[in-house]
C-alpha cells in the first residue's frame, strides 16, 4: 500500500507540473480579450499560443468584418506586415547555411546594383546591415507604398534616399534594406523570394494557407476585412497590394500556420523531429546587432525592459529576467506580433484587423504573465491609457497648427499658374492640374484634392482615405514662377519647363 502511495506521488509530481507547463490560459482569459476588443474597438483578433513545442491554443475572437456576423477563428488569414521580415532573415540564413552567402559579405557582392546615397555605406554595407536597421537611411517608405514600381526599381531609386544618419551610428527603421536582403535571393538561387520562402519555409513547415501576396486569395473566403480609424471612426478599408516590398512585409497567414513558424523558432530550428536550418544561425538572427534607445513612443512598449536592441528580422528586449524575441506587424488594416520567449519554451501569435492598434502588444505582455505565473496585470487598460495620451497629443498639435494659419492671405499668382508636371529624382513625377477652378495633384496612382491653407501652401485631401490630409507648398523662383513643389515629410519636386513636359507627352 505504502509502495502505490510512493508511485502515485512520483507521478503526481511528474505530471502536473509539465501538464501545467503545457496548459492554456482559461476561461478568463477569452473573457479579457473580448473585453479587450471591445475598449480598443478591434472587429476581431486571432491568439495561438505554443508551449513546450505543442500548440496549446489557436482561435479567434471577434468577427471579420465590423457589423457582419461571419467570426474570427483559428484559419481565417491576415496580414502580418513586419512580421514577415523574419522570414526573410530566416531566408538568407539558410543559404548562409549552404554556404552561398555569408553574413559579412559586401551586399553588392550579390547586388551589384545597388547603390546608396554614399559611397562609403555602399562599399561597406553587408548583407547583416541590410537586416539591423543601421544603413543610417531614413525609411522612404513612399517609394513603394501604394506606387507603381517593381522591386528592382525601388531598388534602383534608392540612391537617391540621402542618409539621416552616419552609417550604423544608429537604429533607423529601414524596409526597403529588406527588400535588398530579399533580392539577394534570386541573385543566388534563380528563384524569387517568394518562391523560395514558399518552398524552403511554408511547405516544410505545413503553412498550407501562408500566401506572400493577396492574389492568393482568389476563391478564399476565410479571410480578415482590413479596417482603419478615420476621423476618429473604425471603417473598413480595402486590402492593399504590397507584393514590391514583399521581402519587408507581404505575407499573409493564420495563428494556425503560424504556430508552425514559432515551433521551428522555438526548437532552434528543428521541425517535428527534422532540421529546417541551422542553430548556428537561428542564434544569430537572435543576437543584438543595433542597440535602440528606450525613449519616447518605443519606451511605453517595453516599460519593464532595461534593453532594447535589433537582431536581424527580430526585436530583441527582457522581461521578468527572460529574454523575449518578437517582431510586431503593421500594414493598412491589420497588426500583427509574434513572440518568444526561448528560456520558458513559450511563444504567441496575435493577429488583428485594424491597424494603428497597439492591443497585441498588450495581450503579449499579459500571456506571458500567465506562463511566468506573474502577478495579474490589466497590460490593455494600461496600454489603452497611454494610447489615448498620444491621441490627444496628436489632436493639440493638429489644433496648434489651425492656431498658426495666417488668414486673409490668397495664393500669390492665379490657380491655374500652379499646374504642371514636377519631377524628384527618387520619387519620380507629380502632376498637378487644374479642375473645374480647384487644384488637383496626382502622384502615382494617388490623387489629392489642393485646398488653399495660407500664402503659396495648400492642404490635400488624398481621396485614398487611408492617406488622409498633409501639406503642399509650392515655392517662386526670382521671375515669380513656380519653380519647386514641396510635399512635407516627403521630397522637394522641381518644375519641369512646359516645352519639355509637353514633348515628353507626345505619342
Amino acid at each position: 500500500m505504502k509502495t502505490r502511495s510512493l508511485m502515485f506521488l512520483v507521478v503526481l509530481l511528474v505530471v502536473v507540473p509539465i501538464g501545467f507547463a503545457q496548459q492554456a490560459p482559461g476561461p478568463e482569459f477569452d473573457a479579457y480579450v473580448n473585453s479587450a476588443l471591445k475598449d480598443w474597438e478591434v472587429p476581431g483578433v486571432a491568439i495561438a499560443i505554443v508551449k513546450d513545442d505543442r500548440v496549446v491554443l489557436a482561435k479567434g475572437y471577434g468577427v471579420r468584418e465590423l457589423n457582419k456576423a461571419e467570426p474570427v477563428d483559428k484559419h481565417t488569414l491576415f496580414a502580418i506586415g513586419s512580421s514577415s521580415k523574419a522570414f526573410t532573415a530566416t531566408a538568407i540564413a539558410m543559404l548562409v547555411d549552404q554556404a552561398k552567402v555569408k553574413w559579412e559579405d559586401p551586399a553588392t557582392k550579390y547586388l551589384p546594383g545597388l547603390q546608396l546615397f554614399d559611397p562609403y555605406s555602399t562599399r561597406e554595407l553587408t548583407v547583416a546591415d541590410l537586416m539591423s536597421h543601421r544603413s543610417g537611411l531614413t525609411r522612404g517608405d513612399q517609394l513603394w507604398y501604394g506606387s507603381e514600381y517593381s522591386r528592382d526599381e525601388i531598388l534602383r531609386r534608392v540612391r537617391y534616399l540621402k542618409p539621416s544618419w552616419s552609417f550604423r551610428s544608429r537604429f533607423g527603421y529601414q524596409n526597403i534594406m529588406f527588400l535588398a536582403a530579399g533580392q539577394i535571393i534570386p541573385s543566388v538561387t534563380g528563384k524569387t523570394w517568394d518562391d523560395f520562402v514558399r518552398e524552403r519555409i511554408f511547405i516544410p513547415l505545413d503553412m498550407k494557407s501562408t500566401s506572400t501576396s493577396i492574389k492568393a486569395f482568389a476563391g478564399v473566403t476565410n479571410v480578415a476585412t482590413p479596417h482603419s480609424r478615420i476621423e476618429d471612426k473604425v471603417q473598413v478599408i480595402p486590402w492593399r497590394n504590397i507584393d514590391n516590398i514583399g521581402p519587408a512585409g507581404s505575407i499573409n497567414s493564420n495563428v494556425q500556420d503560424m504556430a508552425q513558424w514559432v515551433r521551428l523558432q522555438l526548437g532552434e530550428g528543428v521541425y517535428d523531429g527534422k532540421r529546417v536550418l541551422s542553430s548556428a544561425s537561428i542564434k544569430e538572427m537572435q543576437t543584438p546587432q543595433t542597440v535602440i534607445r528606450l525613449d519616447g513612443e518605443r519606451g511605453r512598449l517595453y516599460p519593464d525592459a532595461h534593453f532594447l536592441t535589433y537582431g536581424l528580422g527580430w526585436f530583441l528586449s527582457d522581461y521578468r529576467g527572460r529574454k523575449v524575441v518578437e517582431h510586431g506587424g503593421a500594414i493598412d488594416g491589420m497588426r500583427a506580433e509574434v513572440a518568444l520567449m526561448p528560456e520558458e519554451k513559450v511563444g504567441l501569435v496575435i493577429l488583428t484587423n485594424l491597424n494603428g492598434t497597439i492591443l497585441p502588444h498588450s495581450l503579449m505582455f499579459k500571456i506571458f504573465d500567465f506562463y511566468l505565473n506573474a502577478p495579474a496585470r490589466d497590460w490593455s487598460s494600461e496600454f489603452l491609457k497611454s494610447s489615448k495620451e498620444l491621441e490627444n497629443r496628436a489632436k493639440a498639435a493638429e489644433k496648434k497648427r489651425e492656431s498658426e494659419r495666417a488668414t486673409g492671405t490668397s495664393p500669390s499668382l492665379p490657380l491655374e499658374k500652379y499646374a504642371g508636371t514636377f519631377q524628384s529624382e527618387m520619387y519620380g513625377e507629380t502632376r498637378v492640374a487644374l479642375d473645374k477652378e480647384k487644384l488637383v495633384i496626382r502622384f502615382g496612382p494617388n490623387t489629392g484634392d489642393l485646398e488653399h491653407w495660407h500664402y503659396d501652401t495648400f492642404r490635400v485631401t488624398w481621396r485614398d482615405p487611408v492617406r488622409g490630409k498633409g501639406f503642399i507648398s509650392f515655392r517662386l523662383n526670382s521671375q515669380g514662377k513656380v519653380e519647386t513643389l514641396n510635399v512635407e515629410d516627403l521630397s522637394d519636386f522641381t518644375r519641369v519647363p512646359d516645352s519639355v513636359s509637353k514633348a515628353a507627352s507626345t505619342p
